[in-house]
C-alpha cells in the first residue's frame, strides 16, 4: 500500500459499539507510514481510551473544542489543514445527522465542517438503523458535498440482530484509501477539460440566439474532476455560477469563442462536452440594434462542431472524448448516432423535456452510450452525485 506513505490522516473516532475496530485501522495505517492524529468524541470514550490510541498511533489525541492547549498549539482550522484526508470511523447515525445538517457544536463536527479535505465516513449502526429513510436522506446529502462512504458490511451485529449495517473491517477500509490515493496520484499527471453552459450568437447587439442550459452539470463534472486529483480547464459560457479556485476558467460567449479557447488549451488526457453550444449561427449580424419592421429574414449557417473537430483531430485527440446529448425524443437512436458520427468514447444522454430535471434544474437522469454498444442509466439524483458517478467512470475507462 505504498500510496499510504507518508500521508496524514486525522481520525475521528465517534461512539458506536465498533469503536474498537479503529485501533485496528489506526495499527494498520500506521503499518503503512501514515502520520495520525485523532479526535475523540464524547461518546466514543465509553468504548476507547485516549492512552490506548495514543500508544498506537503515537500521535496527539484531541478530546474538547475550548481546550486551552489544544488551541495554543493548533487550532481546530489548522487541524482540518494538516489532514491530507480524514477518516470517520465508525460513523453512527447521530454523527452522520449532525453533518447532514452542518452542525458544530464539537470538535468532530467543527473540524469536518471546516476541512477542505477528501471526508471519508464508514457508517456503522443497527440494521433498522441503517434503513431509516431519515438515514438514507442524510447520506444524499453527505455524498452530494462530496463526502466519500465506505460500507457497511451485510452480517452479524452485537445487538444480535443480522443484516446491513455492520461496520467494514479495518483492512478493507485502509485498502478502500490506497486504491483512492492511487487514483489521485495518478491523476494528477492527466489534464482534463469541460466545456459547460449555453453559447450565445448574436443578431445584433442586444438580441441573441440562446438555450436553457444553465451550466450546472458540467460545472459539477469539472469539481468532480478536480476532486479525483485532475489538472481541470472549464470553458464555460454564460452562466451565473461559481468554480473552485484550483480550477482554471474560461469564460466565453460565442461557439466559435469556446471553439477557440479549446483548440489553445489542448492537448488534455479526457474531454467532456457538455456545453449545450448553439448549433446555427446568423450569417449577418446587424451593427446597430434592429428596429421593429413587418418582417425581418435571419439567415443561419451551422456553427462549428467542437465535439466532432477534437474527436478526430488526429495528433491531439484526448485519451477520452466524452459528448452530451439533450434530447427530447428518440433518445436513444440519437445518442448512438452522435456516439458513432462523432467519433466518441462515450455520449452522455438525458431527456429536457422533463421540466423536473435536465435543462436549468439541480436534477439529472441520463443514460451512458459506449462505443462497445454497452449502455447504462444513471437515474435521478442530484446534478453533483451524477457527475460523482460520470467521473467514476472516466477513471474507470482511464486506468
Amino acid at each position: 500500500m505504498k500510496n499510504l506513505k507518508d500521508k496524514k490522516i486525522l481520525l475521528i473516532i465517534c461512539g458506536g459499539i465498533a469503536a474498537y475496530k479503529s485501533l485496528d485501522t489506526i495499527r494498520i495505517l500506521k503499518k503503512n507510514g501514515c502520520e495520525i492524529k485523532t479526535i475523540l468524541t464524547k461518546s466514543s470514550k465509553e468504548f476507547v481510551t485516549p492512552l490506548s490510541i495514543t500508544s498506537l498511533s503515537q500521535g496527539k489525541v484531541y478530546e474538547d473544542l475550548f481546550s486551552i492547549e489544544n488551541e495554543s498549539e493548533m487550532d481546530h482550522i489548522a487541524l482540518s489543514r494538516w489532514a491530507d484526508l480524514i477518516l470517520v470511523v465508525p460513523a453512527t447515525a447521530n454523527t452522520i445527522s449532525k453533518l447532514a445538517k452542518g452542525s458544530s457544536e464539537d470538535l468532530a463536527s467543527t473540524v469536518i465542517l471546516a476541512s477542505n479535505k477528501p471526508i471519508f465516513l464508514v457508517p456503522s449502526m443497527n440494521v433498522r438503523m441503517w434503513e431509516h429513510p431519515s438515514t438514507k436522506e442524510n447520506l444524499n446529502i453527505l455524498k452530494k458535498y462530496s463526502y466519500k462512504i465506505i460500507g457497511p458490511e451485510i452480517g452479524d451485529m452485537a445487538c444480535g440482530e443480522y443484516g446491513e449495517g455492520k461496520m467494514t473491517e479495518p483492512v478493507d477500509i485502509v485498502n478502500k484509501i490506497n486504491d483512492y490515493l492511487f487514483v489521485i496520484n495518478k491523476n494528477n499527471k492527466l489534464k482534463a477539460l469541460v466545456t459547460a453552459g449555453p453559447t450565445k450568437e448574436y443578431i445584433d447587439p442586444i438580441r441573441f440566439i440562446t438555450n436553457k442550459s444553465s451550466g450546472k452539470q458540467g460545472y459539477e463534472i469539472a469539481k468532480s474532476l478536480s476532486r479525483n486529483g485532475y489538472q481541470t480547464t472549464l470553458i464555460s459560457g454564460p452562466t451565473n455560477l461559481k468554480i473552485n479556485d484550483e480550477i482554471k476558467l474560461i469564460k466565453v460567449e460565442t461557439t466559435e469563442q469556446m471553439f477557440k479557447e479549446t483548440q489553445k488549451n489542448l492537448p488534455v488526457d479526457v474531454a467532456i462536452f457538455s456545453a449545450a453550444v448553439a448549433d446555427f449561427k446568423v450569417v449577418e449580424k446587424y451593427d446597430v440594434k434592429i428596429k421593429k419592421k413587418d418582417e425581418l429574414n435571419i439567415k443561419l449557417e451551422k456553427n462549428i462542431d467542437i465535439l466532432t473537430y477534437v474527436s478526430n483531430h488526429n495528433s491531439m485527440r484526448p485519451k477520452l472524448v466524452i459528448g452530451f446529448a439533450a434530447e427530447t425524443n428518440n433518445l436513444e437512436d440519437n445518442a448512438i448516432e452522435k456516439l458513432k458520427n462523432k467519433n466518441c468514447d462515450m455520449i452522455i444522454a438525458n431527456d429536457v423535456s422533463n421540466r423536473n430535471i435536465g435543462f436549468d434544474s439541480d436534477f439529472n437522469e441520463v443514460t451512458i452510450f459506449y462505443k462497445n454498444d454497452k449502455k447504462e442509466k444513471l437515474f435521478a439524483k442530484n446534478k453533483s452525485l451524477i457527475s460523482e458517478e460520470i467521473v467514476e467512470r472516466v477513471n474507470n475507462q482511464l486506468n
